[in-house]
């Protein structure tokens, strides 16, 4: 049913040039993200919505659907590089440039501040620019969701040592967290988040990784007793836009549509930290919420180490773009 939507979706939008109205008194900007309707993502995109519109006179007018109606992140994201659609965020980064995934490194950056910092900087916009040899234009990044957070059932997780042997529930599509599970003494399981919940409840995992959003979301927290805020780490959030509709944009459209991509993006960072701590803060009247020493922190991120290594020797990387991304993400503290 997916794939015939967005197969109407495809003709529609292809002729006349995909994104161009019919009456060619507007241009059309079809949007869409797998987060439900009040989730910051998407409230940020109502918000990129009515500024957008307004700022253009109407030139430019947006259609955004969410809660993964248009289908999968994968699909989505298939649907923009094909022009089918005309913009999304998620998880599928990768697809405009594999170094998109170091921010997606165990432990990388500190604290909130220094995420942004990273996804606000030179560098992050030099990995962005990469997305126009695939098809993509990404005019802004964000940070997706927040830190992620273990939570466990089976026994709290308040050193290294207590990971040994859990079976942590772990993204199929993010190789990183498989890998940093197993550095840990984990045992990563490869489960969709959809699922995570009857996996938790029936015992084939002892825990998960996931931003505290997705914990209370998806209403885990009912089948987990602790939660440790390791913040072991956050994720890259670009609006990926289908390049050859923006560069078929007059110049002043494209630069308001820039303008606009960034305020929202920066919106949208203010609203998941925002929510970040007062879930979390909801979460502690279900749960323990552990927050593990700094001495214990830097005891996990040494022993995740071996997952840089694995990465960099692969190829996807070098450790010259692995220390560009953490001096971006130290910069804002030394202006």
């Amino acid at each position: 049913m997916i794939r015939f939507v967005l197969s109407l979706l495809a003709a529609s939008f292809l002729c006349p040039p995909a994104g161009w109205a019919a009456d060619r008194d507007s241009i059309l900007f079809r949007y869409a993200n797998a987060q439900n309707a009040t989730d910051p993502r998407s409230v940020s995109m109502e918000f990129f919505k009515e500024e957008l519109e307004q700022r253009t006179g109407g030139r430019i007018r947006v259609e955004n659907y969410f809660g993964g109606i248009l289908g999968t992140e994968r699909e989505m994201a298939d649907a923009v590089a094909i022009g089918a659609l005309q913009g999304t965020r998620g998880g599928m980064f990768e697809d405009a440039s594999i170094k998109f995934n170091i921010v997606l490194l165990p432990y990388l950056v500190e604290n909130w501040d220094q995420a942004i910092c990273l996804v606000r900087s030179p560098w992050m916009m030099e990995i962005a620019a990469e997305g126009r040899a695939k098809g993509f234009h990404i005019p802004a990044v964000g940070i997706s969701q927040g830190f992620r957070a273990h939570g466990s059932k089976k026994r709290a997780i308040r050193s290294v040592e207590d990971f040994d042997g859990l079976k942590i529930r772990v993204p199929g599509s993010q190789e990183v967290f498989h890998r940093m599970e197993n550095a840990l003494g984990a045992n990563p399981q490869g489960i969709a988040q959809a699922e995570t919940y009857s996996a938790l409840r029936t015992g084939v995992v002892d825990g998960t990784t996931a931003p505290p959003s997705d914990l209370w979301d998806r209403r885990q927290y009912e089948v987990l007793q602790w939660i440790t805020i390791d913040t072991h780490a956050s994720g890259p959030d670009p609006l990926m836009v289908n390049l050859a509709w923006y560069e078929r944009l007059p110049a002043e459209l494209r630069i308001i549509f820039d303008e606009v991509a960034k305020e929202s993006l920066r919106y949208s960072d203010e609203l998941y930290s925002k929510a970040e701590e007062e879930i979390i803060a909801t979460l502690s009247r279900t749960v323990e919420i552990i927050r593990p020493a700094p001495s214990v922190r830097s005891e996990m991120k040494a022993r995740t180490r071996p997952v840089y290594d694995f990465f960099v020797e692969r190829g996807d990387y070098t450790w010259d773009d692995i220390e560009a991304a953490i001096a971006a993400s130290e910069a804002c503290g030394r202006e």
